[in-house]
Parts: C-alpha cells; structure tokens; sequence
C-alpha cells in the first residue's frame, strides 16, 4: 500500500507546485513521472533491504534462481524509473516497466493465496494488489501515451 501512497502523494504536491507557479511542473506528464519515479525507486528499495528474503521467498517455484531473479527485477526498476525521467526514453521505459509488473503477478498472486508476511505485514489479497496493479499500469500508460 505504501508504494500507492508515494505515487498518489507525490504526484498530487507535484501538480500543486505547478499549478502554484512552477512552470515546468504546470502539466501532467512530467509530475506523473515524477511520482513513478520515485515509486519505483521505494519499491526497487525492498530488493536489497530487509524485504529482500520475503520477495524471493514470492517467486513460484518454478522459476529458477529467485534470488537473482529479485535481483534483477530490482535493476530493471532503478532503470525503467531513471529512464522516466528522461524525455527521450519516458515511453519505451513505461512501457517496460508496465510489462514488468505484469510479469510480477504470479509472485503476488502466490505471496496472496499462501498469505505470506511482506516486512512483517500480510500479504494483500488477490483483488487489493490487483486493483493497485492495474492503477500503476494505468499510470505507466498515460506516461506512455503522453510522452513526446
């Protein structure tokens, strides 16, 4: 839940601070990708800290190597977030990462029906984590077919 918190909360100070004045916040592509940014950034975070061992322990046991698959999917955050921020790859990365997070709903979905604890807290369930995927989608959406 905290990862739509960061987007919704950011991406709405973002949008004040232009409607505010600051010109070059004074539109809705660049806030929004603003706010995924650092969405992405927060949940690429969890990779590497405390939640590392409750992301690897999500991946169905069918896919080799969790560990580095968590690995990996940490990266490809760090860079599809940086790559939205830059005008030229804003498209091509939310279209990644969108694709990305569509790759994760096996993990979800396994961390929901096996309820799973993630940093001490319960997974959500399969309709929560899924209404929250399908507003990051949307939004990695917008940015990319809003980017230049």
């Amino acid at each position: 839940m905290v990862p739509l918190f960061v987007l919704l909360i950011s991406f709405t100070l973002l949008r004040l601070t232009g409607s505010m004045g600051v010109v070059w916040l004074d539109n809705w592509s660049l806030p929004l990708r603003m706010a995924l940014f650092l969405m992405f950034m927060l949940t690429a975070s969890a990779h590497w800290g405390r939640g590392r061992p409750d992301l690897i322990r999500m991946v169905p046991t069918v896919f080799p190597a969790p560990g580095v698959i968590i690995t990996v999917t940490g990266l490809l955050e760090i860079l599809g977030g940086v790559g939205l921020l830059v005008p030229r790859t804003a498209r091509a990365a939310a279209i990644c990462l969108a694709i990305l997070l569509v790759a994760m709903v096996p993990a979800n979905i396994r961390a929901a029906r096996q309820r799973f604890t993630i940093l001490g807290r319960t997974a959500m369930s399969v309709t929560v984590r899924g209404a929250i995927q399908v507003i990051f989608v949307g939004a990695l959406v917008v940015v990319a077919v809003i980017s230049p």
